[in-house]
């Protein structure tokens, strides 16, 4: 414990050789720079000894984003790939992806696995466009309807968990199972193999789940909007910061601080400039940023405080890392299943709510397969960064890893291959799957050489 502590072991010949080795074992421990560097170069260093033990983070499914983007702008015809048309289409489509990855990463960190993501997802998605239909329908109030879509699947989740949490049931056969059940209830619920249900933008009770994703924000609301989460962002960053080190505790460089927040102001500037722009509406000038773009994040900061700044989120670390040590530490492991099964299942069902919006209020049981969706739900986490073997994920992974799973879905279909767009739609996600799943294994395999493990 004493080399962890910060103490100079005895027989050091000079400091300068024991800061060089406690950063080697900090970054083989995974303890992010940020949180023992007291300076921007410190923590360049920090970083570079991490990534030569082989945790990169997020920038391998960064370099993917850039790649991808750069060849479909290429190939594709009329090199469109990177139009503001096509990028904001390319938002909508991977907010699904985003959301569902999202819902993942929870059970992913316990190193389990949910299988009935897709279903249901689908199921809350149906769940809550039922809920708004007029005449025989119940006209629930749209936020009424949402509200239930979330908490029946989240009982749903509850439920599978409690088989895995109780029964120790592996999570692969109780998931499946799921899967298997909810993809046929959701044809019941439809009314059929060949039913649908629609929402009518005329009713504004209903208009406003279409409008999640078809809907825009003007642009001049979307720049007032920015600068406020800029400052939003950017004051809790320096006030964290500060505090910490007035009280004396570990804080990141202030120059580290700076940067994130210029990023964050100059990725927010890109998106509302890209948005804000004709993208062929005959009724409107511009169109303006997405409702969808600030749900994701709401949804994105949500997750994040759970995962890391509660002490329900430490002890889904903790448990993916080493259930058994978490056990002797006093964890409810049977607790923290059920609890992050139930969150899971509720957030799919957001997602689900998201896909029928972005068919343009329409659900049927040909609106996706939801065996499709759970592949790539779980496809974009662990491509975002969020390992199999538990323990190591953030809810950003699989926002990133979701918006390169509707790149390349989409960079697909514009190519105009005909058949062949089916398949390339599941092979080049999988080979970039099975890279994402090599990486992971190598950085393990890496940081274990390191401690000698």
């Amino acid at each position: 414990m004493s080399a962890d502590s910060g103490e100079k072991p005895s027989g050091t010949a000079g400091a300068g050789t024991t800061d060089l080795t406690l950063d080697a074992k900090v970054a083989a421990a995974d303890i992010p720079p940020a949180l023992v560097a007291q300076s921007l170069g410190q923590y360049l260093r920090a970083w570079l000894v991490r990534l030569r033990t082989g945790n990169s983070g997020v920038l391998p499914v960064v370099l993917a984003i850039v790649i991808v983007a750069v060849v479909f702008e290429v190939i594709t015809p009329e090199h469109a790939f990177l139009r503001p048309s096509n990028l904001v289409y390319i938002f909508g489509l991977s907010t699904v992806y985003m959301v569902l990855a999202m819902a993942e990463t929870p059970i992913l960190l316990l190193a389990e696995v949910d299988l009935s993501t897709g279903a249901v997802a689908l199921i809350g998605g149906v769940i809550g466009f039922k809920l708004v239909q007029q005449g025989p329908g119940p006209n629930w109030p749209w936020w009424l309807a949402i509200l239930a879509a979330l908490v029946i699947c989240g009982v749903i989740g509850a439920l599978q968990g409690a088989l895995v949490a109780l029964l120790r049931i592996p999570s692969f056969v109780v998931t499946l199972a799921g899967f298997l059940l909810f993809s046929g209830i959701l044809i019941v619920i439809l009314g059929g193999a060949d039913s649908s249900v629609n929402l009518n933008t005329a009713v504004p009770n209903q208009n406003f789940i279409y409008e999640m994703v078809q809907g825009n924000i003007t642009p001049i609301v979307s720049w007032i909007i920015l600068v406020v989460v800029v400052v939003a962002v950017g004051s809790t960053m320096v006030l964290r910061t500060t505090t910490r080190r007035r009280e004396g505790l570990v804080a990141p460089p202030l120059g580290l601080t700076a940067i994130k927040i210029a990023l964050v102001a100059i990725i927010g500037a890109g998106v509302v400039i890209i948005c804000s722009v004709n993208r062929g509406s005959s009724l409107r000038v511009v169109d303006g940023v997405p409702w969808v773009i600030p749900i994701v994040l709401v949804l994105v900061g949500l997750w994040t405080l759970v995962l890391q700044r509660t002490r329900y989120g430490r002890y889904i670390y903790a448990i993916g890392g080493n259930p058994e040590a978490a056990r002797r530490a006093g964890v409810s492991l049977p607790a923290i299943r059920i609890w992050s099964f139930a969150l899971s299942s509720a957030t799919a069902a957001l997602g689900g709510i998201l896909l029928g919006s972005f068919f343009y209020g329409e659900y049927s049981t040909n609106t996706a397969d939801p065996g499709q969706l759970v592949l790539y739900s779980i496809a974009a986490a662990v491509i975002g960064g969020v390992s199999l073997f538990g323990g190591r994920g953030k809810a950003i992974h699989g926002v990133l890893g979701g918006l390169l799973i509707g790149g390349i879905a989409y960079g697909v279909s514009l190519l105009n291959l005909g058949s062949l767009s089916t398949p390339l739609e599941y092979i080049l996600p999988g080979g970039v799957l099975l890279a994402a799943v090599a990486i992971d294994v190598l950085s393990r395999r890496g940081a274990g050489s390191v401690t000698g493990v």
